[in-house]
């Protein structure tokens, strides 16, 4: 079947287009599960029964130097070319909890405020680490708890045949710490339905500047990489590429 190409163009345009999510449409068949009375689904993924979790340096703890925002905005690049030199796991600990630190919890836990925005509250994304070179922590997978302010240990056994297919650049396996991301659509399409995507995608790009900017206050470099192999990356942290699946990925490390 032969495909039109300018009418595929203009499909994948309507998801950068603002909706009226108030549509007048027979039936219910458009509303979000929020509307129809569906309770929210976990505001993050449990913590699997008898993990191993790794104790982060707590928000209020940071020593991290200061630095102006003047100063790292407009000294914020991308890195390709990392030293290396280990990250702290101080360092570490700030990159995570300025790219995804909790500020408050929902009594209800349906929605959390971050250091990051989200369109109801609902904050989509999981942070994966796949580490190389983290002082105190050994190689691996890891999932970022952001509530709890901890690590939780995936897979210490990595093979790095499948780590070299999950890129097309090689300088990404050569960071200290490559941060995944990915998305649980269903925490935003609880609230939003059918215009849930153009959201998630601009949220994604508010944790990654973030991560761009908190490099710069420890002396680290980073590149935002939207090109990898899909089902490889998902393999690689565990995630089923349906219900959740990777869409953003970052190197990092000392420059």
């Amino acid at each position: 079947m032969s495909v039109n190409y300018e009418e595929e163009i203009l499909k994948r345009r309507n998801l950068l287009k603002a909706s009226n999510w108030r549509i007048e449409k027979e039936g219910d068949w458009w509303k979000s599960h929020q509307q129809k009375g569906i309770p929210a689904p976990p505001i993050v993924k449990p913590v699997p029964e008898n993990a191993m979790l790794i104790d982060l340096v707590q928000p209020e703890e940071l020593t991290i130097k200061d630095i102006p925002l003047f100063d790292a905005v407009s000294s914020r690049k991308s890195h390709r070319a990392f030293t290396d030199e280990k990250i702290s796991l101080e360092e570490l600990s700030f990159l995570l909890w300025t790219t995804q630190g909790v500020h408050e919890v929902d009594k209800k836990k349906i929605w959390t405020k971050r250091v990051v925005p989200s369109g109801g509250a609902r904050h989509p994304f999981e942070t994966y680490l796949l580490i190389n070179r983290v002082e105190g922590i050994k190689e691996g997978v890891y999932r970022y708890h952001p509530i709890e302010n901890k690590l939780i240990l995936i897979n210490s056994q990595i093979d790095q045949e499948t780590v070299k297919k999950a890129w097309y650049q090689d300088f990404i396996g050569k960071s200290a710490v490559i941060f995944i991301w990915t998305a649980i659509p269903y925490r935003t399409e609880w609230r939003y339905s059918l215009i849930s995507y153009k959201d998630i995608l601009i949220e994604a790009g508010h944790i990654c500047q973030n991560l761009y900017l908190a490099c710069e206050a420890i002396n680290a470099g980073t590149c935002a990489i939207a090109a990898y192999e899909q089902k490889v990356v998902d393999s690689l942290i565990q995630v089923d590429g349906k219900e959740e699946l990777a869409v953003y990925l970052a190197p990092v490390g000392k420059i």
